[in-house]
Order: C-alpha cells, then structure tokens, then sequence
C-alpha cells in the first residue's frame, strides 16, 4: 500500500535568521544562536543589546534547522534568544504533525541530503528543494506511535553514550590520583621536550594528479577517523596503492595519530592509537613514543587538551604544528607507574569494548527503523 506523502513546504513556514554584523556581537543581552552553537562546536558566545524582529526570537520547545556548512535538525532547550542566518526556525501553521515525527522525519531527509553533497565545499541547501523534499504523512496517532518507538531506542543510544563517558571519567580519575595535573606536575616528575622522547611525523596527501597512487593495498587516515573515546582509528574510506604509500607517510601499530588541522578547537588535539600500519594525511600529527608506555601517552595527551591548543588562534587556520608539538614539554613518570596504568586502562577498555559493542548494535536498530519509516 502506498504511502501518504507530504512536501516540507506544505508542512510548516521556515523562518531564517538574521544576518547579525560581527560589531552587533557583544556581551550583554540575548545570545545569537549560530550553527556551532547547535552543533557543540562554539568557543566563543555573542549577545545582542537591541531592538530585532520579533520572528528570530526562539524559546524553549522551537524546532531548528541548520540548512549551511552543517545540517541538521534540533529542538531548541537554551532560554530565549536570537537566531542567525542560516538556520530555520519551524512555524507549524499547515497541517497537524507531531513534532517529535517531523524532526525524525527532517534528521534523516537531512542525513540523506548530507550524502548527496558530499565533497562540495560546502553543504548548502536551496530553500526550494528543501520545501518540495517529500516526508511520509501518516495519520497523527501512528506518527505519535513511531516517535516513541524511536524515543526509546534513542534513550538507549544515549544510556550507553552515558556509560562510556562515566568509563572515560573512571580513566581520568585513576590518572589524577596516580599523577597529579600533567602541567602543575605536583609530584615532581621529570619533564622533557616531545621531540627528546618521542618521533613526531607529519601526514601528508601523495599526488591527486597521479591515479595510481591510490588504490586499495594500505588504509589512509584522515582526521575524521580519530574519534573521540575510541582507542583505535576507524576503518578509512580511502586507500593508498603501494607506490602511494612509498610516497606518502605511514606509522606502524601502537602509534599515536593526533588531530592537528581542523575547523573547531574541540576537533584539535584528539587522539587514538593505531593498532595496525596505517597511512595518514597532513592534518595528523604521529607520535612514535620512544620513553613512554603507549596507552600511559594516549591518556596524557587527551589530560593535556588545554595545553595543546592554548597557542591556536581560530580566528586564523586551527593548527598545530609539528614544530610548536615537538616543543611541547610533558611529565615522564617512572616506566613501573605508566606500565601500572597501562594495566588499568586496558581492565576499563575491555568494558568500553562491551558497551561500544551494545551501543553500535542499538545504532543499526536506529538507523533500520529510520529507514523503515521515512525511506
């Protein structure tokens, strides 16, 4: 049986920010919400003192669309405030429809939209595609009963995200108690230069030009394969022939690979560790530790985030350098006490393990029950 259909337009009226001036960003009055605001990407926050338009003014409970550079979908929970461009705030005067179906409804239309513009410089919808994209519009009791049904496997995902967080934390407190601070260094280890205790390699990207250079005989990382409170780097997209690896830059199992190029400041400074040989472009940083013990190294490094990035100025290109990481001074505990939480660390990864394994399962019933209702 066919399903009844719907265009976006014929749903709801999409209001878009205002186009606030930089001089009109200070700090007193009512936040402007920008695309990174909603993405969790912000480093700096921007108010606005003065008279606006009433229709950019969103509360609690609105529903946003990020429609520029990122898309996606969110229900506003921030207080009132003001909207930038570039992102949609859902006026639903059409027809009725359950909020929680049609931001479900938008997440995957949106992810789906993400894909098909994939490698433009930038993501961008045009507000007519957008308004004629096409939703299932069943009858409003059965567009409650998905919403739910997708509610509580959400309520899954996050349970677990939860669990693995509070396992990183249980890390981190093990390292505080057996080191102290890295920088204050309150129990007086020794401290050295990056470049005098470990190799630091710059990725790099062999020619485009030169088709043979690419093809499936070595993985070639890029930074968004080092994820956050994953230990290992996932598996890559894109390959490297063996004349591309002879040309390009590769480190062996249990390496360091840091991210030292990236648009936020949140994405500079993350790490993992290779557990296989690997290639890598030129926005990671290797790190081949010669006086550490590998996991103590990856540990120090995510509890040294804010000393890693204090010199970048965002407002220029986000980077780290080879040379500003090499200069880079860090504690050298006695190899006993890194080895000793080495142990540790790898007693908690066999229950990261367990949980990521519950919680990539519970994301592919997501992602089907995604695909099901709105596919």
């Amino acid at each position: 049986m066919a399903k009844d259909i719907i265009k976006l337009g014929d749903v709801a009226t999409y209001i878009n920010g205002y186009a606030f001036k930089p001089e009109d960003r200070g700090e007193e009055g009512l936040q402007i919400i920008r695309i990174q605001d909603l993405t969790g990407n912000s480093y700096d926050l921007g108010f606005y003192n003065g008279k606006y338009p009433k229709k950019i003014e969103i509360n609690d409970g609105d529903v946003l669309i990020s429609w520029s550079a990122s898309l996606g979908v969110y229900v506003w929970n921030g207080g009132k405030a003001l909207l930038n461009q570039h992102i949609f705030k859902v006026k639903f005067d059409k027809v009725d429809i359950d909020k929680s179906y049609f931001v479900y409804a938008v997440r995957y239309k949106l992810n789906d939209m993400g894909k098909k513009t994939h490698g433009a410089t930038m993501k961008h919808i045009v507000k007519r595609d957008f308004d004629a994209t096409e939703i299932p519009y069943p009858p409003l009791k059965k567009q409650i009963e998905i919403a739910i049904n997708l509610d509580k496997v959400l309520m899954v995902i996050k349970e677990r995200k939860r669990e693995l967080k509070l396992l990183d934390e249980l890390i981190k407190a093990r390292f505080v108690e057996m080191f102290g601070d890295p920088r204050s260094n309150p129990f007086g280890f020794e401290k050295k230069r990056l470049k005098d205790t470990c190799k630091v390699i710059t990725g790099n990207t062999p020619s485009r030009a030169i088709e043979e250079y690419y093809g499936d005989y070595i993985e070639w990382i890029k930074t968004d394969n080092i994820v956050s409170g994953i230990l290992n780097p996932t598996q890559a997209t894109e390959s490297l022939s063996e004349k591309g690896m002879n040309v390009g830059r590769t480190v062996e199992k249990d390496s360091i690979l840091m991210a030292c190029i990236a648009g936020s400041i949140a994405s500079i400074g993350r790490v993992c560790i290779t557990d296989r040989t690997v290639a890598f472009n030129q926005q990671i940083n290797a790190v081949v530790p010669e006086q550490y013990n590998i996991l103590f190294l990856y540990v120090l490094f995510q509890m040294s985030k804010d000393y890693l990035v204090e010199d970048i100025n965002m407002a220029l290109k986000g980077i780290l350098s080879k040379s500003k990481l090499e200069e880079k001074e860090f504690i050298i505990p006695p190899m006993d006490l890194q080895e000793q939480f080495s142990d540790f660390v790898k007693q908690v990864d066999k229950s990261k393990v367990a949980v990521q394994k519950a919680l990539d399962e519970t994301q592919i019933l997501f992602d089907s029950l995604m695909q099901k209702y709105f596919g």
